[in-house]
C-alpha cells in the first residue's frame, strides 16, 4: 500500500501513485522493517529534480522493479526540502562513502536507521561504469541475507564516524578579524574565473553569498578588487543562459563555466538571495543592469512564485511538456530560429537572433539554443522582447512546487522589502508583508506550552514538520529587513522571538550551533554544519540575524551569542572562502560595528531612504518618532532637531552627532 495520498509534500505527492509501497519518514516504517526483519530503501529528493524525474520514470513507476522493492524492503520516501536534517545527515554519509552527493539520494538502512550502502541516481541497465538498480537491490539482498554480521559491522562504523565530526568552534576561538577576511578575499582571488566571473569551473553555481561578502568587503575597506569580482559576476550572470532574459530570474546552476546552459529548474532561494545582491550591488555603483535585474527577478517571484495565501512557491520544474507530449528539461525556456520568425517575423525574428545568440547550431539539444544577451548581439526593437515572453507563455509551463518553505520565504521577504524601498516599488514591500504576516499566522505555533517555527506550509495548512535553524535564522532576518523598511516595530518583535528559541534550543557549548533543535527528533546524528551550500547555512544565517537584532536592541546576550558563532569564520573563512560567504559578510558587519541608524521622522521619507541607501556592512535602521522607543529601542532619548527630522549614526548605541541632511548621512554611512 503506498502511503503518501494524504501528504502535503507535493514531491511524495508525485510518488502517491507509484506502484512502489512507499512510506513516509515515521517510526512505524522503521518498526515494519524490524518487524519483517527487512532492510529500509531510503529515497530522497525535491520535487524540481531532473535526475529524480528520471529515477521515478525509469524505476518507480517499473512493476517488476516495484514488484522487487516491495518484496524486500521497507521503502521510504522523503522531500529534502521538508526534512533538511534527514537530508543533511543521510547526505553526509553519502559523500563521506562514496565523494560525492546529489539527488535522488538512496540509501540502504537498517531497522534502526543505521545506513550501510549509498549511492545516488541508478540508471535501469549499468552505464558508465554505474551498476543498474536492479543490481544494487540484488546486491544488498544477498547482503542481508548472506552477510549480515558484515552489514552491522559497516552500519557501526559509519554512525562511529558521524558521530566523531561534531563542531565545537565557538566564542573560545576569536572572531574573525581583518587577518581572516583578507586571507578570505585572497583566497577567492585565487579561484576567481577572470575570463568568465564566478568561481572554479563547471558546473558553476551563482555565488550569491559570496558576492554579499565582497559587496560587503568593499563597502568597509575599499578594495577595488572586491568590487570588481562582483560586479563583473554579476554581469556575466545576468547576459548568460542561466538567467531568463524574457521573464527574469536565474535557474538553478549553469553545467558549463560560461553560464550559457542552465540546469532549468528555478528554486525560490537562489532568486530571493540575487535579487538582494544585484540590489546590493546598484547601491554601490549605480548599474543599470544590476537595477534591471533587480526588479526582473523581483518582479519573477512575484508573478511565478507567489501563492494564492502571499507566500511564495518552492521551485518551477526543470522539465516541461515540449508541445508533442515528450517530457523534456528546458523547453519552455529554449528557441530556435525558425521559431523566433515564426513569432516575429523574419525580419525581427533575425534581428533577435542576433540580439539573443540564437544559431542554427543551438547551444543546447537538438538545434535549441537558451537565450543569452552577448556584448555584441545588436539591437532589438522595442516591443519584440514582450512578444517572445507572451508566445512563451502559451507553451506548458514548468510544474510548480507549491509548498511554502518558512526559511526560503524569510530570504524573499528580505529581498522583495529592500528591492522595494531602493527602487520605489510599494507593490513589492506590500508583497514581503504579505508573505511575513502568512508566516506568522500560519507557520507560528504558540500551542501546547512552547513556541515553534513549522517548516513548511501548502494551502494554507501547516505541515507537520519542525522548523530547523535556518528557518528561525532566515524568517528573523526577513523580519529585521521588513522592519528597517516599513517602520512597523512589530517585526522587530517578532524576529526577537524568534531568535530567543535560537538561543534556547539550538546552541550547544561555546557558541556552537545545531541545525535541530533539543527537542527535535533523535536521528542517528544530530545535524550540524556551518558551510553555506544552496542557502546560507543556518550557523552563519543565525549569526548574522543575532547580530543585527542586537544592534536593533542593544542585547549584549544577542551580540555574545553572534560573536560566539563567528568563531567557526574564524577557522573556515581563509581556508574555504566560497563555502562560508554568509558568514564572511556577518564578520564585515561586526568588523565595522554595525551601524546602527536612528531615523527621528517618518517612514519613507528622505532621511530613511538614505539610511536604507548606505552601503556600511549590515547597518541597521529603525524610523519613527521618540515615543515608538518602545517599539525601537534605538530611538529612545533621540529628539528631533530644531524640530526637523534627524537622523544619528551609532555603534553599539554610542551615536555621532545628529545629520539633518542627506548628504551629512551618507557621508556618515561611506
Amino acid at each position: 500500500m503506498n502511503r503518501l495520498a494524504g501528504v502535503t509534500s507535493p514531491y511524495l505527492l508525485q510518488h502517491a501513485d507509484n506502484p512502489v509501497d512507499w512510506w513516509p519518514w515515521t517510526p512505524e516504517a522503521f518498526e515494519e522493517a524490524r518487524r519483517r526483519d527487512v532492510p529500509v530503501l531510503l529515497s530522497v529528493g525535491y520535487s524540481a529534480c531532473h535526475w529524480c524525474h528520471v529515477m521515478a520514470h525509469e524505476s518507480f513507476e517499473d512493476e517488476a522493479t516495484a514488484a522487487y522493492l516491495n518484496e524486500h524492503f521497507v521503502n521510504v520516501k522523503v522531500d529534502r526540502e521538508e526534512r533538511p536534517d534527514v537530508d543533511a545527515v543521510y547526505m553526509e554519509a553519502v559523500q563521506a562513502a562514496t565523494g560525492q552527493g546529489g539527488w535522488p539520494m538512496t540509501v540502504f538502512l537498517t531497522a534502526d536507521a543505521e545506513p550501510f550502502y549509498f549511492g545516488t541516481y541508478f540508471p535501469p541497465a549499468p552505464r558508465h561504469g554505474m551498476p543498474s538498480f536492479g543490481q544494487v537491490l540484488e546486491g544488498v539482498t544477498a547482503a542481508w541475507t548472506d552477510r549480515r554480521e558484515e552489514v552491522g559491522e559497516v552500519a557501526a562504523r559509519v554512525v562511529r564516524d558521524l558521530s566523531e565530526r561534531e563542531l565545537s568552534h565557538g566564542g573560545d576561538a576569536g572572531v574573525p578579524g581583518e587577518e581572516e577576511l583578507a586571507g578570505a578575499l585572497l583566497g577567492l582571488t585565487r579561484d576567481y574565473d577572470e575570463r568568465h566571473g564566478g568561481f572554479g569551473g563547471a558546473p558553476k553555481f551563482p555565488p550569491s553569498m559570496t558576492l554579499e561578502f565582497l559587496l560587503r568587503h568593499h563597502a568597509r575597506t575599499g578594495a577595488e578588487g572586491a568590487l570588481q569580482m562582483a560586479a563583473d559576476t554579476c554581469e556575466r550572470m545576468a547576459r548568460g543562459g542561466i538567467y531568463d532574459q524574457l521573464g527574469g530570474g536565474f535557474a538553478r546552476y549553469s553545467v558549463d563555466r560560461g553560464w550559457v546552459v542552465p540546469h532549468f529548474e528555478k528554486m525560490l532561494y537562489d532568486n530571493a538571495l540575487l535579487c538582494r545582491v544585484y540590489a546590493h550591488l546598484w547601491r554601490a555603483t549605480g548599474s543599470d543592469l544590476a537595477r534591471r535585474v533587480a526588479l526582473e527577478t523581483a518582479d519573477f517571484m512575484v508573478r511565478e512564485l507567489r501563492t494564492a495565501e502571499g507566500g511564495y512557491a518552492s521551485a518551477l520544474d526543470a522539465d516541461s511538456d515540449d508541445g508533442g507530449g515528450r517530457h523534456v528539461e528546458g523547453a519552455f525556456y529554449v528557441w530556435t530560429p525558425a521559431q523566433l520568425a515564426e513569432v516575429l517575423g523574419e525580419r525581427d525574428g533575425a534581428a533577435a537572433a542576433r540580439h539573443f545568440g540564437v544559431s542554427e547550431e543551438g547551444t543546447f539539444e537538438e538545434g535549441a539554443s537558451v537565450l543569452q544577451l552577448p556584448q555584441d548581439g545588436g539591437l532589438l526593437d522595442a516591443g519584440v522582447r514582450d512578444r517572445l515572453f507572451a508566445a512563451r507563455e502559451a507553451r506548458p509551463r514548468p510544474g510548480r512546487d507549491d509548498k511554502v518553505v518558512a526559511a526560503w520565504n524569510g530570504l524573499a521577504i528580505a529581498a522583495l522589502a529592500e528591492t522595494g524601498a531602493y527602487f520605489d516599488r510599494p507593490d513589492l514591500v506590500e508583497r514581503a508583508t504579505e508573505a511575513a504576516d502568512l508566516l506568522v499566522r500560519v507557520h507560528f505555533d504558540v500551542s501546547g506550552g512552547r513556541a515553534r517555527l513549522a517548516r513548511t506550509s501548502k494551502d494554507g495548512k501547516v505541515g507537520a514538520n519542525a522548523g530547523v535553524l535556518e528557518d528561525y535564522a532566515d524568517v528573523a532576518e526577513g523580519f529585521l529587513a521588513l522592519a528597517g523598511v516599513t517602520g512597523e516595530g512589530a517585526w522587530l518583535e517578532f524576529s526577537g522571538f524568534l531568535l530567543d528559541i535560537v538561543l534556547d534550543q539550538f546552541r550547544g557549548d561555546g557558541g556552537a550551533l545545531y541545525d535541530t533543535a533539543h527537542d527535535a527528533e533523535r536521528l542517528i546524528r544530530r545535524p550540524q554544519d556551518p558551510t553555506d551550500s544552496a542557502t546560507p547555512s543556518g550557523w552563519t544565517a543565525a549569526a548574522s540575524a543575532l547580530l543585527s537584532y542586537a544592534a536593533h536592541t542593544g542585547s549584549s546576550a544577542h551580540r555574545a551569542a553572534a560573536e560566539g558563532a563567528l568563531g567557526v569564520v574564524k577557522a573556515l573563512g581563509p581556508r574555504a572562502p566560497r563555502f562560508i560567504g554568509w558568514g564572511l559578510a556577518a564578520a564585515e558587519a561586526l568588523l565595522d560595528g554595525p551601524r546602527e541608524v536612528a531615523v527621528v521622522g517618518p517612514p519613507g521619507g528622505e532621511l530613511h531612504r538614505a539610511a536604507l541607501l548606505g552601503t556600511a556592512p549590515g547597518a541597521v535602521v529603525a524610523v519613527g518618532l521618540p515615543k515608538d522607543a518602545s517599539e525601537f529601542p534605538l530611538l529612545a532619548d533621540r529628539p528631533l532637531v530644531a524640530g526637523e527630522a534627524a537622523a544619528y549614526v551609532c555603534r553599539q548605541f554610542t551615536c555621532d552627532a545628529p545629520v539633518t541632511g542627506v548628504e551629512a548621512l551618507r557621508e556618515a554611512l561611506s
